[in-house]
């Protein structure tokens, strides 16, 4: 028996050769192979027995993706495949072999990647071909987008499709020959078997390797060609007109019942918020405006209120199954839960709702309990799968998050909402909730019967209209439902959790950071303010170079929970330096610490030495990399914006606060670069379109003197922050003359600081600056001339 077990099982790493598995009470509490933090019923914490359970891969033989530290890497480590990972000691093998490569790449919290992992990487037959046949290489597409981001490029181009896992068949030389998503593991449904794509590609390289040579040297060709996205020469003048073409393109896909921008799947796609926030910020009562406002405000609340959104544990997930936002897959990424922070942030300050205000805390208090290091960084993701229970032999997808009405009502269905009342708290939730008796997922949502009789908890109705239902005040429903979710959510604590990726990606990193601190602007709470400076902290200390001034991909745990790196460290993608930096002038913005703004510049320094473009503008995905075919560049916002959208405001920003006029013209040459795309399918790029107005609209620029955490500053920010500026660019003239804007900004020289050190603040736009000014009526003054000017 082990007492005060808890804080050790927090750094505890298991390895599949073992489950392990705490038990407090009657109830077993497994530790996930990848680490997380232990979470258990209070009851339970006395005492616990501590056992090991021996798995069925505990006799299989381990590769070499044991000696990894990426998850997804480590999830195959004992798969009967001889896996190298990326790099010389494959290629060489490849080369002396005279063998093909095959090419997996995918992610740890993937289903179809478990999927196809079960199927065939696990089978015994099939892993004899692949050894015999091929030098096997696994990568985690998170730790390495530039493999992924050239290979995804030749399987859409073709097979008209993409996903993971990905599947590509390469020469020795890393030339792709052949390529897929899934494969099943025989043949069905008119679908070749992965045994019999592995033996026929195998026949056809030893019977006429130059037939491969051809063909590698012709696709080549024609991805070299299609690569360059037909980027314009960085000089032409975008129409002004552009940014209207985008809101059109918006409003035509607009799904007008549950909000969203297409059918079914419906995803997030943050970047359309951005947009469209700022189109209303430019003018908030034209037509435009309000339109653009209305798109977001109805489906961030669609979103908020469906099943994507975890109404018991909090988060959102990856996207919906259908169009009601109802079934999700369950995955739950950090990228989603950094954008969607910023999206909820711009929604609550533009319409004080607070709704939006409770989701904004919602999404916090997720990632600070379930994606969160101690020392400040955050996991990568949490997986859709899981086991329904601990002697459950296989995992499904869901089975975590979703409830049985048998389950919701012997938690719920003996307690009531009031004392005195005959209403249960079942009663209340069934409603709610839309729990049904025999699960509320259409089964056409779910084509292997994982949910069936399950329910995904999705609110169809209001709070009020259940308060109405059944007789309570609407502070009884709210006291209702905030017991009916501690309650379940304990209950969540005693099942298998899902795995979590708890690598730590420095892109996404900064797109949290962004949200934080647009998160602490809207709502004003100190504590979101510190856990953006920890997070910006950590990835100063953990993920970039001080000596060369690079950042680094990724980070990792290790056994003890401490940060640790590969053997040799994974330098940072122009992703890694376009997100961070853009959250760490958002962090400048929101704390008004210098030190950020000065690191956002430095590392912008960087970006552009590493990545730019010389010959034709617009950032490089990837340095220059002898293992890497093709220098790509990103040409659409998707689940991530581009990392050419996100530096174009980048430098925008920069170069206003620190009037680095090389800077707005690096920004013109980008933003012209992709002219072609703005004009014709700027739907494409909302992000980038959105960074156009900080170029054509000339930001606004407000400056605020004295010490920033002095009464009358803060009352001058509060209302700055009290609505959404168009091209915003906040600074402080705090009198710090060793300051980068007291260095690099003359105006800024000039604005002086009162000698009683009391807070002033200067609205500027097109190099013109009004006169200071003290109080936030005044402010509020110009900021709405400014507003009313656009």
């Amino acid at each position: 028996m082990f007492c005060g077990i808890l804080q050790a099982a927090r750094t505890f790493r298991v390895y599949p050769a073992a489950s392990i598995f705490i038990k407090g009470g009657s109830s077993y509490h497994n530790l996930p192979s990848c680490r997380h933090n232990l979470q258990l019923p209070a009851a339970h914490l006395k005492c616990f027995k501590i056992e090991l359970r021996p798995m069925a891969t505990s006799t299989k033989s381990t590769n070499r993706l044991a000696k990894e530290k990426s998850p997804y890497l480590l999830q195959h480590a004992h798969n009967p495949v001889d896996w190298y990972p990326w790099g010389e000691e494959a290629f060489e093998e490849a080369r002396k072999q005279d063998k093909l490569i095959f090419l997996s790449v995918g992610y740890s919290t993937c289903h179809w990647c478990h999927v196809m992992e079960h199927e065939s990487f696990e089978n015994e037959e099939i892993a004899k071909i692949m050894n015999e046949n091929f030098i096997n290489i696994k990568v985690d597409r998170e730790e390495r987008p530039d493999v992924d981001k050239v290979y995804m490029t030749f399987v859409q181009a073709s097979s008209g499709r993409g996903g993971w896992p990905m599947s590509v068949f390469l020469t020795p030389d890393l030339v792709p020959v052949a390529g897929g998503t899934y494969f099943p593991p025989k043949n069905t449904f008119g679908r070749p078997g992965f045994d019999t794509v592995l033996t026929s590609i195998s026949n056809q390289w030893k019977e006429n390797k130059q037939k491969f040579f051809d063909s590698g040297s012709k696709i080549l060709e024609i991805l070299e060609r299609t690569s360059k996205l037909e980027l314009n020469d960085g000089q032409s003048q975008i129409s002004s007109e552009s940014w209207k073409k985008c809101l059109q393109q918006l409003s035509k896909a607009f799904e007008h019942q549950y909000g969203g921008f297409s059918k079914a799947p419906k995803f997030p796609q943050p970047s359309n918020f951005n947009f469209l926030f700022q189109v209303y910020a430019r003018n908030p009562e034209s037509v435009e405006g309000k339109s653009a406002l209305s798109m977001c405000v109805h489906t961030l609340k669609m979103m908020a209120k469906g099943g994507i959104h975890d109404h018991i544990s909090q988060g959102f997930a990856r996207y919906s199954t259908d169009e009601k936002w109802h079934v999700p897959h369950f995955e739950k990424m950090l990228y989603d839960q950094g954008q969607l922070l910023v999206s909820f942030s711009q929604a609550y300050v533009a319409t004080k709702d607070e709704f939006f205000r409770e989701i904004i805390l919602d999404i916090i208090t997720y990632v600070n309990r379930d994606l969160s290091h101690a020392t400040g960084g955050f996991f990568s993701a949490e997986d859709a799968d899981s086991l329904p229970g601990f002697d459950s032999p296989k995992k499904k997808e869901g089975a975590f998050c979703v409830w049985t009405n048998e389950e919701v009502d012997s938690l719920l269905g003996s307690k009531s909402v009031k004392e005195g009342s005959s209403v249960t708290l079942s009663d209340l939730a069934c409603h709610h909730f839309d729990i049904q008796p025999d699960g509320n997922v259409n089964p056409y949502q779910d084509p292997h019967d994982e949910l069936k009789n399950q329910n995904v908890l999705i609110v169809n109705g209001s709070e009020e209209e259940t308060s109405e239902k059944f007789g309570l005040t609407l502070a009884e429903t709210k006291a209702a439902l905030k017991q009916i979710q501690s309650i379940l959510h304990e209950a969540r604590q005693n099942r298998p959790r899902p795995h979590l990726d708890d690598k730590m990606v420095a892109a996404w990193n900064g797109l949290m950071l962004s949200g934080l601190s647009k998160a602490y602007e809207a709502i004003c709470d100190e504590t979101v303010l510190d856990r953006a400076i920890r997070a910006a902290d950590f990835l100063k200390e953990h993920m970039y170079n001080e000596t060369t001034g690079t950042l680094l991909r990724c980070c990792y745990q290790d056994e003890k929970g401490n940060i640790s790196q590969i053997n040799e460290p994974i330098s940072g993608f122009a992703d890694d330096y376009a997100f961070v930096i853009r959250g760490l002038i958002d962090l400048y913005e929101a704390s008004g610490q210098s030190r950020w703004l000065t690191w956002a510049n430095d590392l912008q320094e960087k970006q552009d030495k590493l990545f730019w473009d010389n010959e034709n503008a617009g950032y490089f995905s990837t340095a220059q990399n002898s293992h890497i075919l093709l220098r790509l560049k990103d040409g659409q916002d998707g689940a991530e914006p581009t990392c050419n959208s996100v530096s174009a405001a980048n430098l925008m920003r920069l170069s206003g606060m620190l009037e680095r006029d090389e800077l707005e013209e690096k920004a013109i040459k980008l933003l012209s670069a992709f002219k072609e795309r703005l004009e014709k399918i700027p739907v494409a790029l909302p992000e980038m379109s959105a960074s156009l107005f900080l170029l054509q609209d000339s930001p606004t620029q407000v400056v605020v003197t004295g010490d920033p955490k002095s009464e009358g500053a803060q009352n001058l920010l509060a209302e700055i922050r009290s609505r959404l500026i168009p091209g915003r660019v906040l600074g402080f003239a705090d009198g710090d003359e060793d300051g980068i804007l007291y260095q690099r900004n003359a105006t800024i020289k000039k604005m002086k600081v009162s000698k009683d050190g009391s807070a002033s603040a200067y609205v500027c736009r097109n190099h013109t600056c009004s006169l200071p000014v003290t109080k936030p009526e005044q402010l509020r003054g110009l900021l709405d001339e400014r507003l009313s000017s656009k």
